[in-house]
């Protein structure tokens, strides 16, 4: 198929515009089809100046009778327009030479752009404009999303170019079509030719909000390519070997039967019917891909540690990845603590280690006398070689790159086995994720707190109340507990006047004398943090000042009151994620979300939504809803989308019922069509359908 870059000759440097087309991922004729407008310019009419409105977008044909430039107020290039039924001025305030020779007395042009009235009369700020002459075009403008380097006139000709190029034949059945719903869709090819240049006299609000025939027509390939590739990555793993992870036969119970019997407390039924999935996945030859979802506070841990407990009980190896070495080493303690009166070596890997102790660790995973590996991103390096690796767990997955995934399942690489995958998030995943962006995993989902965890009432204040707050933390400090207080930057940002943790830290050491007060970032060395957090767990330090940092993780039973400053700048999973830092012990917890609408008379409309939502609820799986309503999935989802952002047109707020239909043909489709099933995902994802192995 011919490329986006494909007019020059290989033995030619590409050029600028050739660059950034590929830089957009725009290589073949159909990533240019399907490179569709942002919105539109009416370009077909020219509009009078005595019959234009006040603030209307419009097109004018002038002559130009005056053109200067001044510099007062500042410099501008002033051009005086008359079209025979009144005049009009454009302003420019930044231009070129060029401009200003095509613009010169005597021109006759079209412009365009928003005519606004004034006591001076009619005024255009930087309108578009060309020379006069020709015909008028039949359908409307298209305004491409671009970059730097990228003229639109070269995108409109590229766009129209591999439009006129590209395979659009369709291969989804018409009968399949049918059961859409009533209204007829339109085929690809049309779709595509109206959606780039829409007539004039379409109703442009069924282009905005992507109801009209052609969109739902997209959107519906969109979703089956989707749920196709999902399908064939679930397929193809199935077909793959993985070590079988059953208990050794022998005397005595099982490794995971032990280490539940010495827990301290009982497991939930959602973790025993977690860990029943879970049980079930390793003992077949075939690698587990589970997601494993719950609130915070549920106990993801002790099941990732009853799934370990399986793996080495089969004599392989397991390794444990965490984002941050805080939740890693949160991980290793309470691993160690459990599986190391067993018998079980668990190894420890950081970037931040000392080259001995580094060398040490490699040793002991090398050689397989570590059965355990916990680490952060240290433990996908090359040089971290495993004895026998079988069952890789990420925490967090979120925060994990496509890349670093695939990474860590190559390790296993010896007797061509893949390893089994586990993965865990503390922000539960919606329904129509699930089906969507998840459909090619399986998912686990602890829905049952376990039995002490407090509920958390959590309180919205304005900053101005700041010193009721510190007198709230007073309370809490004389009756034996501990505060978090989370701010949203170390240092003042000239872009955003927000309190910073220093500043903070500086503020309550003085209004809490004789109470010692800790300072958290990211900026500290990992021996610094490690000594900090230190402190607080261990009850020396009443208030821990922090950044986001102690976000995932940090179980603190002591700490009563979480303070979270400049909570309207924090999103929802993340506020809800860091109140759950708090409610771990017997005591009555809290969360203040302290906001600020600097100038403003008041809060932004998303803020207010987000910091409503946090009062009205501490359900992490209605929080997720919420979240997905305000933010959209590629956000929510954050870096899974690393490589492969599946969807552009479709949105699963509003298209559950075509995400249904092509939930349901997938399977169809590619059992009864498997031509046209690999042609469909190849077109609407190329490549990028690699990603989904991770």
């Amino acid at each position: 198929m011919t490329t986006a870059a494909s007019t020059t000759s290989p033995a030619r440097p590409l050029t600028g515009p050739q660059k950034a087309l590929l830089k957009l991922g725009l290589r073949r004729d159909i990533d240019l089809a399907l490179h569709l407008p942002l919105r539109y310019e009416d370009e077909t009419r020219i509009t009078r100046l005595s019959e234009a409105r006040d603030g209307e977008v419009v097109q004018i044909e002038v002559m130009v009778t005056a053109s200067e430039v001044t510099l007062r107020p500042r410099r501008q290039l002033l051009v005086t327009v008359d079209d025979g039924s009144d005049t009009c001025t454009l302003r420019f305030f930044s231009f070129y030479p060029s401009q200003q020779q095509a613009l010169a007395p005597g021109k006759r042009i079209r412009a365009r752009g928003e005519l606004r009235g004034g006591f001076l009369g009619w005024q255009m700020l930087h309108p578009s404009f060309q020379a006069a002459g020709g015909e008028l075009p039949q359908a409307l403008t298209p305004v491409y999303p671009t970059s730097a380097g990228l003229p639109q006139a070269y995108l409109r000709r590229a766009v129209q170019n591999g439009l006129a190029r590209a395979e659009l034949a369709d291969t989804i059945p018409t009968e399949d079509l049918k059961k859409i719903g009533p209204q007829p869709l339109w085929g690809l090819k049309s779709s595509l030719s109206f959606l780039h240049h829409p007539a004039p006299d379409v109703a442009l609000a069924t282009l905005e909000d992507r109801s009209h025939p052609a969109w739902q027509r997209l959107k519906a390939e969109e979703l089956l390519a989707q749920q196709l590739s999902q399908l064939q990555a679930r397929r193809a793993r199935a077909g793959l070997l993985a070590p079988v992870l059953a208990p050794q036969p022998g005397p005595g119970a099982g490794l995971a039967d032990r280490l539940q019997a010495a827990l301290p407390f009982a497991l939930t039924g959602a973790q025993r019917r977690v860990q029943a999935e879970i049980a079930g996945d390793l003992g077949r030859p075939v690698p587990m891909h589970r997601l494993l979802q719950g609130d915070v506070g549920a106990g993801k841990t002790v099941v990732a540690a009853l799934a370990a407990a399986l793996c080495i009980d089969a004599g392989r190896q397991c390794a444990l990845m965490a984002p941050t070495e805080i939740l890693a080493e949160q991980h290793f303690a309470k691993l160690v603590g459990w599986l190391e009166p067993l018998g079980v070596k668990t190894a420890w890997l950081t970037g931040s280690q000392k080259p001995k102790e580094r060398r040490a660790m490699l040793a002991l995973i090398a050689s397989g006398e570590a059965a355990l590996v916990v680490g952060t991103h240290a433990v996908i390096q090359d040089k971290v070689l495993f004895h026998q690796l079988a069952l890789a767990i990420i925490d967090e997955q979120h925060r994990f790159g496509v890349a670093q995934r695939l990474a860590l399942r190559a390790k296993l690489s010896a007797e061509a086995q893949e390893p089994h995958l586990l993965m865990m998030t503390a922000t539960p995943i919606p329904r129509t994720l699930a089906m969507s962006y998840y459909a090619d995993l399986d998912v686990s989902t602890l829905d049952e707190l376990p039995p002490g965890r407090t509920a958390i009432v959590t309180k919205v204040v304005n900053e101005s109340r700041r010193d009721e707050v510190v007198e709230r933390i007073r309370g809490q400090l004389v009756a034996g507990r501990q505060i978090y207080w989370v701010c949203p930057l170390i240092e003042e940002s000239e872009a955003l006047d927000l309190s910073n943790a220093t500043q903070t830290h500086a503020h309550l050491s003085a209004a809490l004398p004789g109470v010692l007060v800790g300072l958290l970032h990211s900026r500290l060395t990992a021996p610094e943090k490690k000594a900090v957090m230190a402190q607080f767990t261990s009850g020396q330090m009443g208030v821990l000042v922090s950044t986001t940092v102690i976000e995932v993780g940090v179980d603190v039973p002591n700490a009563s009151l979480m303070v979270i400053e400049h909570a309207e700048r924090f999103g929802l999973s993340q506020l809800h994620q860091l109140r759950g830092r708090v409610g771990r012990g017997a005591a009555a917890s809290a969360c203040v979300l302290l906001y600020s609408t600097g100038d403003a008379p008041r809060l932004g409309e998303t803020a207010r939504e987000r910091l409503k939502a946090m009062a009205e609820t501490g359900d992490g799986f209605e929080i997720a809803r919420r979240d997905l309503e305000i933010r959209g999935p590629g956000e929510f989802l954050g870096a899974r989308q690393s490589g492969a952002a599946l969807l552009r047109f479709a949105d699963l707020a509003t298209d559950s019922a075509l995400l249904a239909w092509a939930r349901q043909l997938a399977p169809e489709l590619l059992d009864q069509h498997p031509t046209q099933a690999e042609r469909h995902v190849a077109r609407w994802l190329g490549a990028k359908s690699e990603y989904l192995k991770a």
